[in-house]
């Protein structure tokens, strides 16, 4: 199996002759070849002589639309930090976490009210990372069209959209004046854009204003060989991938979203992955408490279940230095299994789970900085290519790597069983699949109920099974005793005014 990399031997597609192939002139612009020569690429034109006039002019235009230097840049950068040991890590300091123990009453109600504020003055934007398709989901729509089989067959984007529209009437009792609606800036790829906007068209933006939603896509990046050449997708185009969740920040630097945040009157963003169905949008919680904190930068985070469990965790790079994450395959599994002789617990226990909450100036920073250090995370995968399939590297940026850049970061817990529920894998995988995410959804859901004073029945374990509550009821369980209380339910149900 062959890939177009500078030093192989220039290929020929299978069954050609010299008397099928097509004439070798008018060659490539020279000034394009010697561009692609200075950076070590040339070989993105072997298959020039079989292509024909119209696949020549394709190829040169999908050349042309790179920024080569950056690209450049990038790979040699990201090249060059392999093998280079990892810094020394501490754990995160507790003074850094608010614990779900440590939380008194009177503080959820401070921040919860505080946050309300502040999204009723406008302050708030929020930011849907949904980019990837539901490929392990079997499905090739984007993942946030998903319907994981709740009673009311509902998607991620409109569970998503519905919560939105709960908090914005929340926060309505927090002004007098017309209420600004939060603005949900949705960060597509190439390969999702077109059926998301068309997802939300269909469903008149499940109940939101159409101009309160902004669609912008993520970049993507050349798929490289080891030694750091561009593969071939087909003989007319380079294989390309997107530039992974942390191409938001040049997303939004190159879309000037981020004057867009500011001309709105934006300061604070929450970011989020789409795959989540518990996922508790704009929170107000973590709003009051982040702005409480006076910080750049914060994260919820859930303990880690197990020491092998695959998932990246918060850590200090250095004592007294940022707090950043690292991943799992990152770390020795003995420092993963390291336990804290005081609590009795993982020293390093605070997992990443992608909820997380910027202000508007630090952001700027990091869409400036990430771009200058020019490092990328390098996943080696199947790429498609000429012939078939090639091992290669795609090159990624991760949300979290901002927090290196971050002069001050505040980690806030929550409870797995409440905020989530991820959605990875397809039904009959060991977790993070549909049937695991509904469950817990509508286990919750049950507690709520219970909680506001209603009843249950079922024809089926209540564990297999529960109810489902409309988010446009309650954001997080509150004013449910005027729905619930008295009442019986029978599971699965979904409950809805």
């Amino acid at each position: 199996m062959k890939e177009i990399v500078i030093g192989s031997e220039i290929g020929r597609r299978e069954g050609s002759s010299p008397a099928t192939e097509k004439a070798a002139s008018p060659s490539p612009p020279d000034t394009l070849v010697e561009r692609m020569k200075d950076f070590g690429q040339q070989d993105a034109f072997a298959y020039w002589d079989e292509l024909s006039p119209e696949e020549r002019d394709l190829l040169v235009k999908d050349i042309q639309s790179l920024d080569l230097p950056r690209m450049d840049r990038i790979i040699r950068c990201s090249l060059g930090s392999q093998g280079l040991p990892l810094p020394a890590i501490e754990p995160v300091p507790e003074s850094c976490v608010s614990t779900v123990e440590a939380r008194t009453l009177e503080d959820r109600e401070r921040w919860w009210k505080r946050g309300l504020k502040a999204i009723s003055e406008g302050k708030l934007a929020v930011v849907l990372l949904s980019g990837g398709q539901g490929t392990r989901l079997g499905s090739s729509d984007p993942k946030g069209c998903f319907n994981i089989g709740l009673p009311s067959g509902k998607s991620l984007f409109q569970l998503q959209a519905e919560r939105i529209l709960c908090v914005q009437r929340l926060a309505a009792q927090f002004t007098d004046a017309a209420l600004s609606p939060i603005h949900w800036y949705i960060m597509t790829s190439p390969f999702t854009d077109d059926a998301t906007r068309k997802f939300f068209e269909s469903h008149k933006y499940f109940g939101l204003e159409a101009d309160q939603v902004t669609f912008f896509q993520q970049g993507t990046i050349p798929c490289i060989s080891r030694d750091g050449r561009f593969i071939m997708e087909t003989p007319y185009k380079v294989a390309k991938a997107p530039d992974g969740n942390g191409g938001l920040y040049s997303a939004l630097k190159s879309s000037k979203l981020l004057e867009d945040m500011a001309m709105r009157g934006v300061r604070y963003v929450d970011c989020y992955g789409v795959d989540n169905v518990l996922v508790r949008v704009a929170d107000p919680t973590f709003l009051g408490y982040f702005i409480d904190k006076g910080v750049s930068a914060a994260a919820k985070v859930v303990r880690k279940a197990y020491p092998q469990e695959k998932v990246g965790v918060f850590v200090q790079r250095g004592r007294g230095g940022p707090l950043t994450v690292v991943e799992y395959s990152e770390m020795d599994p003995s420092v993963s299994s390291e336990i804290n002789q005081i609590t009795g617990r993982l020293r390093y226990c605070w997992s990443n789970v992608c909820l997380h909450m910027f202000t508007l100036d630090f952001l700027n920073q990091v869409a400036n900085g990430l771009e200058k250090d020019s490092i990328y995370h390098l996943a080696e995968k199947k790429i498609p290519s000429v012939t078939d399939y090639t091992m290669g590297l795609k090159l990624e940026q991760f949300i979290f790597d901002a927090f290196a850049y971050s002069p001050s970061t505040a980690l806030f817990e929550v409870l797995r069983e409440e905020e989530f529920a991820p959605v990875k894998n397809a039904n009959g995988a060991s977790y993070d699949t549909p049937d695991s995410a509904r469950l817990m959804l509508l286990r919750l859901h049950s507690r709520w109920v219970v909680a506001a004073g209603g009843f249950l029945t079922h024809s089926v374990p209540l564990y297999l099974t529960g109810v489902e509550i409309s988010p446009l009821c309650s954001y997080g369980g509150e004013n449910l005793e005027a729905i619930c209380r008295g009442r019986t339910f029978h599971a699965p149900s979904e409950i809805t005014f």
